[in-house]
């Protein structure tokens, strides 16, 4: 059984190692051990703690293979970008050039430098094990998020974003920041997605202020624009089916694109429901459904079979009155929930 839950200080270790090994491009995990600790505790303090607002907190989940006792996942989700550190990225906006004298009109696309000090939820720092990929564990990874997000909205921004990562091959080489980015700072693209981790001032002090003309970017460059990395396409993919759109905002190092959905607008926060466990049976007959304990500092979620035991349930927002439901044995276990407690739940994909 896979579980997702909180991560703690325990996890430091295996946690490292497993981040280890991801790759480039993914430049919320390419931070030292000191800096995983140092996010661990921050996350810890923000499940524990009962904020009124978003402000930055991050909330690190880890995904744990109960049979062998391995971390084999992790994703996050920042409850607000932007703060004392803002959040870079380049808007893309298209305008028409012409000329009467020549009879020629032009579709002319620019970057523009985008600095929000008050932005949105991002989610985020999602891996997994090459070894676990398939199957669904990655859309049960990504997912668990938004039923956090559904049973404690108050914690988070009425917009979500989602940096995708661009195009990077194997060497870390990013066509993009080649056209733009080293340019300006000097040093290649693994070593500029590692400084970011440690701040972010070098960005205002040397990233171009004045629009840049697409057009006069080299044809690669241009072709990675809003492109994601292949490794990503199913990722990107998920959160379309989310919801989640690309709305011409792209990362200024690699160009990937940055999609967007309003936080009660996502298929598994709008659409999750709430119910009060009634029945703990050794089986249940129903297609599996993501299930989650509605607990903070404990929460915890995993793929399992739940039963509706009233056929009118009412709103996922109404927790007292929520449906009555029946769930396995093995879930009721995994997510430390006994009979009286309530769950949230979902459908792994849109019906």
């Amino acid at each position: 059984m896979l579980v997702i839950r909180t991560a703690t200080l325990d996890d430091l270790d295996p946690l490292y190692d497993l981040i280890a090994a991801s790759t480039y491009g993914l430049t919320t995990l390419k931070i030292s051990k000191d800096q995983l600790q140092e996010r661990l505790e921050e996350s810890e303090f923000a499940f524990r703690r009962k904020p009124k607002r978003p402000s930055g907190q991050p909330y690190v989940f880890v995904m744990e293979d109960q049979t062998l006792g391995k971390l084999v996942g992790t994703c996050a989700i920042y409850s607000k970008v932007g703060g004392f550190e803002p959040f870079y990225s380049y808007r893309i906006e298209t305008t028409l050039q012409s000329s009467e004298a020549l009879n020629v009109t032009k579709e002319v696309a620019v970057l523009h430098l985008v600095k929000e000090h008050d932005g949105p939820t991002e989610i985020g720092s999602l891996y997994l094990d090459p070894n676990y990929r398939g199957s669904g564990h990655g859309r049960l990874l990504s997912l668990c998020r938004f039923l956090f997000i559904a049973a404690f909205p108050d914690r988070f921004d009425k917009e979500v974003i989602a940096e995708m990562r661009g195009v990077v091959d194997a060497e870390g080489k990013s066509p993009f920041w080649e056209a733009i980015g080293r340019h300006f700072f000097d040093v290649e693209f693994p070593k500029a997605e590692t400084m970011t981790t440690v701040s972010k001032n070098f960005i205002a002090d040397l990233m171009p202020k004045h629009p840049l003309y697409v057009t006069l970017l080299p044809p690669a460059a241009q072709a990675t624009i809003g492109r994601v990395h292949p490794q990503t396409e199913p990722a990107l993919a998920l959160l379309k089916q989310e919801g989640f759109e690309h709305r011409n905002l792209i990362d200024i190092f690699d160009g990937g694109p940055v999609v967007h959905c309003a936080r009660d607008r996502i298929r598994s926060v709008r659409d999750s429901g709430v119910g009060r466990v009634e029945k703990i049976e050794e089986a249940v007959e129903s297609e599996p459904f993501l299930v989650a304990n509605q607990r903070d500092a404990g929460f915890r979620c995993c793929l399992g079979t739940l039963q509706l035991l009233t056929t009118d349930p009412p709103s996922s927002r109404d927790v007292e009155a929520g449906a009555s439901v029946a769930i396995d044995r093995v879930t009721a276990l995994s997510l430390g929930i006994k009979i009286g407690d309530s769950v949230r739940y979902v459908t792994p994909k849109a019906t």
